[in-house]
């Protein structure tokens, strides 16, 4: 099959992705092969490719937001028939009996794995994942609208869930690209009035056409003081300034697996009053599942950008260079 690998970590501009031809990999115990249809470029994929997130095989074949068919079950499946719509997302397996498995915390958990960076993803034909770990995805919707939910959307609710966001309240997204423009839907759809802070004019253009009541700079104060806010880019030096945003008690929940240094904060401007900060890491299954019931009860308009499969290397640059809003994503 033909794929893509990270031959050699690297700044985007040194190439880092390489075409390859690798055999069609055998489904294990529990594990169903899937044939991709398509597969969304993630940031995440962008960091593992320059080097930021750590390689942990060599000549990994990115992408852990996969659409596609289940093309053979192996031993000891039980759920997914070969020919069922699944979707494949970032982690991929959690011990199950470490202490934060048990206590439903399993995206802790220290023994966890995860798609296109333990185990190789969707930047190819076919992939294997264990059959626990996959979702199934409905019919009727076109594989380039469904990719992105796998984890731009996924993690954005869990991001959604960190940020303690009330009844009604005034959230604050920073920086506003796939995850982001899928979040602030839910948000909106709840009943929050969402204001966005970005760099990017068409990204703020996007935000106010999907129901925002506020588009800004990315180093903007909001028109009102924020009961929780999320930072999406992976920029530290936005962390004082969506801090400072925040109303008592507000909460400010970091998105992303990678960040550039945090500057120093002041106590009284930053934490005081009762404000939190706090990370968000990987999503756990049931986060998976009830963000997808969510997109089927909420219908989310996902924007997107589709590159032919031969094009890996360019969306990746296009999305290191912010060429494009919504989400990347690769169709076979």
């Amino acid at each position: 099959m033909d794929a893509w690998v990270v031959a050699r970590p690297g700044p985007i501009t040194s190439h880092p992705l390489e075409r390859a031809r690798l055999p069609v990999p055998a489904p294990g115990p529990g594990e169903v092969l899937v044939e991709v249809e398509a597969c969304a470029v993630c940031r995440t994929d962008l960091h593992l490719a320059e080097g930021d997130l750590p390689p942990r095989r060599p000549r990994t074949v990115p992408g852990h937001e996969v659409v596609g068919r289940v093309a053979a079950a192996g031993p000891d499946t039980v759920r997914l028939a070969p020919g069922t719509r699944v979707g494949v997302a970032w982690l991929r397996s959690t011990c199950g009996r470490c202490r934060y498995c048990r206590r439903g915390a399993e995206n802790l958990c220290p023994a966890s794995t995860y798609t296109g960076w333990d185990a190789d993803g969707g930047y190819a034909g076919y992939l294997t994942a264990p059959e626990d770990y996959v979702y199934p995805l409905p019919e009727d919707a076109p594989a380039e609208k469904l990719a992105p939910l796998l984890c731009a959307g996924i993690i954005g609710y869990r991001a959604l869930l960190r940020c303690d966001l009330p009844a009604g309240g005034r959230l604050g997204i920073y920086g506003f690209g796939a995850s982001a423009h899928l979040t602030a839907q839910i948000a909106i759809a709840q009943g929050a009035t969402v204001h966005v802070l970005t760099r990017s004019a068409g990204a703020r253009e996007l935000a106010m056409a999907l129901g925002a009541a506020s588009a800004g700079g990315a180093a903007d104060s909001p028109p009102e003081p924020l009961d929780a806010a999320i930072l999406f880019a992976p920029a530290g030096e936005l962390v004082p300034v969506a801090l400072a945003a925040l109303d008592r008690g507000g909460t400010l929940a970091v998105a992303g697996i990678h960040l550039s240094d945090i500057p120093a904060l002041d106590y009284r401007r930053h934490l005081f009053q009762e404000r939190t900060l706090r990370s968000v890491t990987a999503n756990t299954r049931a986060d998976g599942r009830g963000y997808l019931e969510l997109a089927t009860a909420y219908p989310p308009r996902v924007a997107t950008v589709a590159y032919p499969f031969d094009a890996a290397d360019r969306a990746l640059d296009d999305l290191a260079a912010g060429r494009f809003e919504g989400a990347a994503v690769l169709v076979r």
